[in-house]
Parts: C-alpha cells; structure tokens; sequence
C-alpha cells in the first residue's frame, strides 16, 4: 500500500494512440471484485488523460460518468480504450471502455468540462441534502472506523485504502434490525490523495457508490451487481471529511435504485450519482 493508494490506481500507462493500462490492486475491491465506484474513477481518469496527450490540451475535470457494467472484473491488469467522441467549447465527450482479458467490463461514458465554483445561485434544501448537511463535518467517537475486527472488514477491502466511518443510527444491518433504505458515512481519501486535486476529484467520483447496498437495511444481504451507474462531480472537494447518504425509494423483486449524496467540509454538495442494481437473490 502507498502513501496515496487512489493515485496509484488512477495513475495509468499510455501504450497507444487511445489506450491506457493500469493494476488494479485488491485493496479496491468488495469480496473478490473491484468495487464499481473506483472503476469509475479509473475510466475518467483515462479520459482526462486522454485529453491531456493533445497538442492543444484543456484542464478540464470530469463532470459526469455514465457507466454501464458489462462484467465484474478481478483485481490485477486492465486496459482501457478511449474513443474522443465530441469536442465543443466547454464540454468535451470521451467514450472510455474498461477491459480485462480482451473482454470489455466497464463502458463508461465521460462528460468533461469545468466544476462549478463558488456559492450556488440557488439550492434546495430538501429531505435528502438535510439529511446529510444535518451529520457533523467530522465523525463522532460513536462512528466506528472500518478496520480490521469490524464487522465489514472482511469484505470492504476499500477501506484499507480510505478512512471510511459508518453511522451507527443508519446502519441497522449491523444490528440484525430492519429499517429505513438509508445509509449514511464519512470518508476521507489519504492525505498524499487529498492534497493532489485532480486525484481528489477522482475520489469524490468514487464515493458516488461508496455505502453499502441499501437493502442490507431491508435483510437482503450477498451481491447486489450494479447494472448501470452515472456520477455527477459538481465541484471539485475541500479538503476534509466527505458526508456521504445513499437511499432508495423503490425496492422492487428483482431491482432498486440507489441515489448517493456527498458534501464536503464546506457543506457543498460535490457528487451526485443514481444507479440501477439487482435485488440480492435469496439464501
């Protein structure tokens, strides 16, 4: 593990015009598989430097990820391929597809141009963005740490590569009760990944699909694939903790969505994402 483990991970190799490589390492992974959150963040990474390689490069950050998962890929080598789709004044498209063994898992499709800045013209304080401005900038003593003797270290090996805190008044799965489809956490990149931007907003990016599955508050537990996921960064973080809520509204028998809600120490809302995944199959 290095002093900036997410870096690492999104720090790929040019081996083509549009092809990148890169080691997944199974600290970024949930049980056997890489975690979906830190694919994306390897796939807009590839498309920020694709865009880079050109002789007219433009800063700009990736606005929104849209990702469908084709397989679930192991930790170890991925290729990436990236096809720039469109490139306009403020907004520049790049298809980025994940590979493993010749075969594509990951399809992600990355909207790039620059973050807002600044207080927003408008913004509306309803149930969901209360309830996580309504958690503390830091995590209490009563949050626990994901390490190793928790109950969800055994399989969140991401952990190892973050500070990740749950609340204990949202995670009911941990208590063998029943509650509400929402889950609420604080995570924090290390610090050498902190202090570098770009791999700042890569994080963020992978903290839109950071909790738990929500319906392990509802008794289902095992896999819950996620088939299709989009991420929207809208501001670039401020150092410090990230507050993150994910909830759903509709658990149907075979799939529910899952909205994630991150806020950094300033209290602005960085990420926003939706995903669509597949009710665990019963014991």
């Amino acid at each position: 593990m290095t002093d900036a483990p997410f870096r690492t991970l999104t720090t790929l190799t040019r081996v083509g015009p549009d092809v990148f490589e890169g080691v997944v390492d199974p600290t970024w992974t949930i049980g056997p598989k890489v975690h979906g959150g830190a694919l994306m963040g390897v796939c807009a990474s590839a498309a920020v430097q694709r865009l880079a390689l050109d002789d007219d490069p433009v800063d700009l950050a990736p606005l929104a990820v849209s990702a469908s998962y084709l397989a679930a890929p192991d930790p170890g080598p991925v290729t990436i391929e990236t096809t720039v789709l469109k490139r306009g004044r403020r907004v520049v498209h790049v298809d980025s597809v994940l590979m493993q063994n010749g075969k594509p898992a990951v399809r992600g499709v990355v909207t790039l141009g620059t973050p807002d800045e600044g207080e927003p013209v408008h913004q509306q304080h309803d149930s969901t963005l209360a309830s996580v401005l309504d958690m503390s900038v830091e995590p209490p003593t009563s949050a626990p740490q994901i390490v190793p003797g928790h109950p969800m270290a055994d399989i969140v090996h991401i952990a190892a590569g973050c500070d990740m805190r749950h609340d204990p008044a949202t995670a009911h799965f941990l208590t063998g009760k029943q509650g509400s489809m929402e889950i609420r956490m604080w995570v924090r990149p290390r610090p050498e990944d902190e202090n570098d931007p770009a791999t700042a907003a890569l994080f963020a990016i992978m903290t839109g699909d950071i909790c738990p599955p929500v319906t392990m508050n509802r008794g289902l537990f095992g896999w819950a694939p996620t088939v299709q996921l989009t991420t929207y960064l809208r501001r670039r973080p401020a150092p410090g903790w990230l507050r993150v809520k994910s909830s759903s509204t509709v658990l149907g028998g075979s799939w529910f969505e899952e909205d994630h809600t991150v806020v950094d120490s300033t209290g602005a809302v960085v990420v926003q994402s939706r995903q669509l995944a597949m009710v665990p199959l019963a014991p």
